[in-house]
């Protein structure tokens, strides 16, 4: 770490911020110096996010003062913090998606820095050397999740950067894409750039990081060097009790086919988008499967395919079976009652409406659970089960009255989860289930994935992250290019075999929708 000794490049001092019912930050202090790596952890809900909105002028604290370079200052909004060398990657991204991205880079960076077209060959030129290659003239809205990430860290990296704040940054990156982020971030801590990296990945923190300060309840907890801790040592300084946080859960063979997709090819229509070629899958009642890919690969492509948001036409019906129905031309609505669940990896505004209520939210997609009699909504029944939903999943929110939006992203997660889970799916397709969220939060979703398969319901999560898979699925398999490689019980495969087939490396035997079920069941 270069310029250790130095005046901090930023403090903080008693910085507190009052939400109603909640108190956010609670006399915080915060030193980071230049060239540091800094982390900042805890549980979702901790303060992480109210405070990094301080520093960057999104919003205004309560109390206490901001010391940039040795002098106090008021930051009024983001614009002066980016003037200042501040820039900042949201865990929730702050793109307009019908515009390119070469125009939302131009827009971050203001009129001086030149236009959309001026800006486009050194776009392609950053992006190419970190790589995370992009082409500035797509459209916000035909990117994944993976690639309007990397629009946001590339539109910080071509400031002149002092301080730069990151939010999840690696939430939906591959390891290898992390570690390809973090040979940046390290280039620019050795260049005197200030970084403040804010990660549920521990293991990640452990080996970037310089320092880290620990907030529990709104308040600092704790200091240390996360180099000397372990990944147990961490969570406890998060959490306190940091007993059930790692678990090995038995691996079973499932029952009869529930999900069965066939010879599925699809053709996307967005000339940047990725089309789907000869897709086999079959998930049986009573297991996880698990699908990995680099993001781009279509997961979101295949997303919308099962949740009926892209339906086929009626002669391709078959392409597409639950149990033995006909699906794939149904409308949502209609395959949520065959008994489909689906958590999208967009949770504001695909998830949950942000302006809505929790309890409003929980009636979008549970409606056909009783909660609507004769056309009347019964908001008793509503109020009853969004109190369940908060209860059982350890939401934090003042009441069922809060907004989605003013959720933090981890506790928003386990809800979208939960409504999705208390409705007792047959099949449960859940995208990221664990972006973003805290060790504690992340334990309660899997444990909870967990418990549903074992109530017998047919489970498929798409994720970037291998570790979760390996650790939840008992069958995996990746998509490259818009392909599925066969699937794979997780005791017969390996991390490195399965990043093969992310970069496209399938075995020998075509893709196939499963193994033969075997003559026992493993309950």
């Amino acid at each position: 770490m270069s310029n250790l000794g130095t005046n901090p490049r930023l403090q903080l001092r008693k910085i507190s911020k009052q939400y109603p019912g909640c108190l956010a930050n609670d006399a915080i202090d915060l030193s980071i110096q230049p060239g540091e790596i800094h982390a900042l952890l805890g549980e979702n809900g901790a303060g992480k996010s109210t405070l990094m909105k301080i520093i960057y002028g999104v919003t205004q604290p309560d109390s206490g003062s901001i010391i940039w370079q040795g002098s106090d200052l008021t930051m009024r909004n983001p614009a002066q913090a980016r003037s200042l060398g501040i820039g900042m990657v949201f865990q929730h991204f702050s793109l307009f998606e019908t515009l390119t991205v070469a125009q939302n880079i131009a827009l971050a960076m203001g009129a001086s820095a030149g236009t959309p077209k001026q800006l486009e060959p050194r776009i392609r030129e950053v992006s190419q050397r970190y790589g995370m290659a992009l082409e500035p003239q797509r459209l916000v809205h035909s990117l994944s999740i993976g690639e309007r990430q990397k629009v946001e860290i590339i539109r910080c990296l071509m400031q002149n950067i002092r301080l730069l704040i990151l939010d999840e940054p690696t939430s939906v990156l591959t390891p290898q894409e992390a570690e390809e982020l973090f040979v940046t971030l390290r280039r620019l801590a050795h260049e005197g750039c200030s970084i403040l990296f804010i990660s549920h990945k521990l293991g990640e923190v452990r080996s970037l990081c310089h320092s880290a300060t620990v907030l529990r309840g709104g308040k600092v907890s704790g200091h240390c060097i996360p180099a000397q801790c372990s990944d147990l040592e961490l969570a406890r300084l998060m959490v306190g009790d940091a007993e059930g946080l790692v678990a090995q859960y038995p691996k079973v063979t499932g029952n009869t086919s529930f999900l069965r997709v066939e010879k599925l090819s699809w053709s996307n229509p967005d000339p940047f988008g990725c089309s789907l070629v000869d897709i086999n899958l079959q998930v049986r009642s009573g297991e996880i499967v698990g699908i990995a890919g680099v993001a781009g690969n279509g997961q979101d492509e295949l997303l919308d395919l099962l949740s009926g948001e892209q339906p086929l036409p009626s002669r391709d019906s078959g392409l597409i079976r639950f149990a033995d129905k006909h699906v794939a031309h149904l409308r949502p609505d209609v395959r949520r009652r065959l008994g489909l669940a689906f958590v999208p990896a967009e949770r504001l505004g695909h998830g949950a409406v942000p302006e809505l209520s929790l309890s409003d939210n929980a009636l979008l997609t549970a409606f056909q659970q009783g909660l609507v009699s004769k056309g009347l909504i019964q908001r008793g029944k509503v109020q009853a089960l969004t109190e369940d939903i908060i209860r059982r999943f350890a939401v934090k929110t003042p009441n069922t009255q809060t907004a989605a939006r003013s959720l933090s992203g981890g506790n928003l997660q386990k809800f979208i989860l939960g409504r999705e889970i208390l409705q007792k799916p047959k099949l449960l397709v859940a995208a990221h289930p664990t972006w973003g969220v805290d060790v504690g939060a992340a334990a309660a979703i899997h444990r909870a994935l967990i418990a549903l398969r074992d109530a017998g319901a047919a489970i498929l999560v798409i994720s970037e992250d291998l570790d979760e898979l390996f650790q939840i699925s008992d069958r995996i398999a990746a998509l490259s290019s818009g392909r599925l490689s066969a699937l794979k019980p997780v005791e017969q495969t390996s991390a490195v075999q399965v990043g093969g087939w992310m970069a496209g490396q399938f075995d020998d035997a075509p893709a196939a929708a499963a193994t033969p079920l075997p003559a026992t069941v493993i309950n």
